[in-house]
C-alpha cells in the first residue's frame, strides 16, 4: 500500500467509491479483499501492477457508513492486512500555520484534549512538511499515521501535529452526522499560496514566467475528464486578475515558500484520495506577498485542486469538490496598511461572500472578531479556534452536506440608496441585524470625483434598524464614488465587530 494507508483511517463511503493502490511486482495481478473484522468477505477486487512505475489502483464498490472492516492486498504468497477500517466522510485539511496549531495551543487546551476519547471514530492523519522541485507520487514523510484520537496526538507540540482546527471541524460534523469522520492534514506555517499552486495555477495567474511553459493540463486517460475538467481552460481565462499588475519575473523565494513546492510534495501525492471536502487556512503570507494577485490565485487553486482530485480518484471525488476556507482573522492593531483587509476581500474573490459565480461550491468563516492581542504564538495566531471551526462546519452543513435553512454565513448589504439632501447613506441587509458596537469609522466612504484618488472617511451610523443601517455622510461634500466596511487589519475587538445576525455570524467585510 502507500504509504499513508494503515490501521484505524477511514475510507470515503457510498455514493462514492474509495480509491485503493499500492506497489506490486510490475506485471502481477494484487488481490484486494475487503472483510468484515470476523472474517466474512464483503468485496474482492484485482489490479494489475503496471509498470515501471511498479504501481496498482483499484476503486472499491461504494460502501455505507460503519465499520469495523479488514482490507488485505495480496500478490502472491505476500499479503498486507490493515484492520480496523472504517467507512464515512474524509476532509483534507491545508494551508498555514493557523491550521498548523495544534488542540494544545488553543483556548480552553486541556478540556479539548480531555474530550479526544469521546470520539473514537474521528480518525487523524498528518503528513509531514516536505517539499520537492517534482510532482511525487507517494508522501516521503509522515508526523501520524492514521490514528484513534488522543491527547498525546491532538497536542503532540506547538505547530506540530495535529491541527486543531480540523480536528475541531471534524468532530463539529461527527456531532451533526454521527458517522465516521476521517482528517488529513497536510500544512505548513508561513506559507504562501504560491507554493500550494500546481503549475497550471501559475500559469492562470501569470506568476512566475517559467510557469508559463508548463502545460495547462495534462490527460490522465481517453474519457477521464468530466465536463468541468474539460472546461478548465474557460476556468482559467474566467479568473484572469480584474487589474494590471507589473509582476516581477524573479522569484526571491525559497524553501517552503517556493511555487509548486508543497503542491509536488504534499498535495499530488494524495490525488488518489476520494475526498468529500478541503478545508483551507491560509492567506497571512500573501497579505505580504501578491496580495492583489489573490483574486487569481485562489479561485484558480480551488478549481485546480478539484480538477486533480477528481482525475485522480478516477473520477470518485465529485467535480466541484466541496472547498471551506477562513477569512483572515486580525494581526496589528493601528497598522495603517490595508493589505490584510484587501486578501479578506480577494478571498471571496472581490464579491464579499461565499458561494458565488467565481467560487461555487464554497463556503466560508469569518475571523476578524476572533483577534487575540495577548496570544503567546503572537497576535497573528489566536487561540479562539472553536468559533473558527464552528464557523466552518456550518458552512459545510449547508454547502456539503445540503441542510436547509441552515443559517451559516453573516449579513450582507443588498441595497444602498443615497438621500444627497440629507446627507445619508441607507443599507439595506440581507438578514436582521444585530449591532453590537456603534463603531464611528466601522464605514467609510471615499469622497472623490476621481475614484483613483480615493479620500477615505468616516460614515457614523446614526441608526439601526431591523435590516437596515442609515449612514452620515457630513464629511462628504463631493461625489461619493465608493463604501467600505470593517476596512482595517484590526477592525474589531472579540466578538465586538459593529454588526453580526442574531445567530451570532459577523457581518463580513466589503468594499
Amino acid at each position: 500500500f502507500a504509504s499513508y494507508y494503515g490501521n484505524h483511517m477511514v475510507l470515503q463511503k457510498e455514493p462514492a467509491g474509495a480509491v485503493v493502490w499500492g506497489y506490486g511486482e510490475p506485471g502481477a495481478t494484487v488481490a484486494v479483499v475487503l472483510s468484515r473484522d470476523g472474517g466474512l468477505i464483503v468485496m474482492k477486487k484485482t489490479a494489475q501492477v503496471k509498470g515501471p512505475s511498479g504501481t496498482w489502483t483499484t476503486v472499491l464498490d461504494p460502501m455505507d457508513q460503519g465499520g469495523p472492516y479488514v482490507l488485505t492486498a495480496g500478490q502472491g504468497s505476500e499479503n498486507v492486512t490493515l484492520r480496523d477500517i472504517y467507512f464515512g466522510d474524509v476532509w483534507l485539511c491545508s494551508g498555514q500555520s493557523n491550521m498548523v496549531m495544534t488542540v494544545l495551543q488553543i483556548t480552553n487546551a486541556s478540556r479539548e484534549l480531555a474530550d479526544a476519547a469521546r470520539y473514537p471514530y474521528v480518525r487523524v492523519f498528518a503528513a509531514a512538511p516536505t517539499r520537492s522541485d517534482v510532482e511525487l507520487e507517494d508522501l516521503e514523510q509522515i508526523d501520524l499515521p492514521w490514528s484513534i484520537p488522543t491527547p498525546e496526538n491532538l497536542g503532540h507540540g506547538n505547530f506540530t501535529y495535529f491541527s486543531a482546527v480540523c480536528w475541531l471541524l471534524g468532530r463539529y460534523l461527527y456531532e451533526a452526522l454521527r458517522y465516521p469522520v476521517g482528517l488529513v492534514e497536510a500544512a505548513w506555517g508561513g506559507t504562501p499560496i504560491e507554493a500550494w499552486s500546481s503549475r497550471r495555477v501559475l500559469w492562470a495567474c501569470g506568476l512566475p514566467e517559467d510557469a508559463r511553459r508548463a502545460p495547462l493540463f495534462v490527460r490522465t486517460k481517453p474519457g477521464s475528464l468530466e465536463p468541468q475538467l474539460q472546461a478548465w481552460p474557460c476556468v482559467l481565462h474566467s479568473l484572469k486578475p480584474s487589474f494590471v499588475f507589473s509582476i516581477s519575473p524573479h522569484w526571491p523565494l525559497s524553501g517552503p515558500q517556493t511555487p509548486s513546492v508543497l503542491w509536488n510534495a504534499m498535495i499530488h501525492p494524495l490525488l488518489n484520495m476520494t475526498l468529500r471536502g478541503v478545508a483551507w487556512y491560509q492567506g497571512e503570507a500573501n497579505a505580504f506577498l501578491h496580495t492583489d494577485l489573490y483574486n487569481c490565485t485562489f479561485p484558480a487553486l480551488i478549481a485546480d485542486w478539484r480538477w486533480a482530485f477528481h482525475a485522480g480518484s478516477a473520477g470518485q471525488t465529485e467535480p466541484l469538490l466541496p472547498f471551506g476556507f477562513v477569512q483572515l482573522s486580525t494581526y496589528r492593531r493601528q497598522s495603517p496598511d490595508d493589505s490584510f483587509a484587501r486578501l479578506r476581500w480577494h478571498q471571496t474573490a472581490d464579491l464579499g461572500v461565499v458561494p458565488n459565480a467565481r467560487m461555487p461550491g464554497t463556503f466560508m468563516a469569518v475571523a476578524m472578531d476572533l483577534c487575540d492581542e495577548r496570544s503567546p504564538y503572537g497576535s497573528i495566531h489566536p487561540r479562539d479556534k472553536q468559533n473558527v471551526a464552528h464557523r466552518l462546519q456550518l458552512g459545510a452543513r449547508a454547502v456539503a452536506y445540503g441542510e436547509k435553512d441552515l443559517v451559516f454565513q453573516g449579513p450582507y448589504p443588498t441595497r444602498a440608496v443615497l438621500e444627497v439632501t440629507r446627507g445619508l447613506l441607507n443599507l439595506t441587509y440581507s438578514q436582521e441585524l444585530v449591532c453590537r458596537q456603534r463603531d464611528t469609522r466601522a464605514f467609510e466612504v471615499c469622497c472623490s470625483s476621481q475614484p483613483s484618488q480615493c479620500r477615505w472617511l468616516p460614515a457614523p451610523m446614526v441608526a439601526v434598524g431591523s435590516r437596515t443601517v442609515t449612514l452620515a455622510l457630513a464629511g462628504c461634500r463631493t461625489l461619493v464614488v465608493a463604501l467600505r466596511y470593517a476596512w482595517a487589519e484590526w477592525p474589531c475587538e472579540y466578538q465586538s465587530c459593529a454588526l453580526y445576525n442574531t445567530w451570532g455570524l459577523p457581518a463580513p467585510p466589503f468594499l
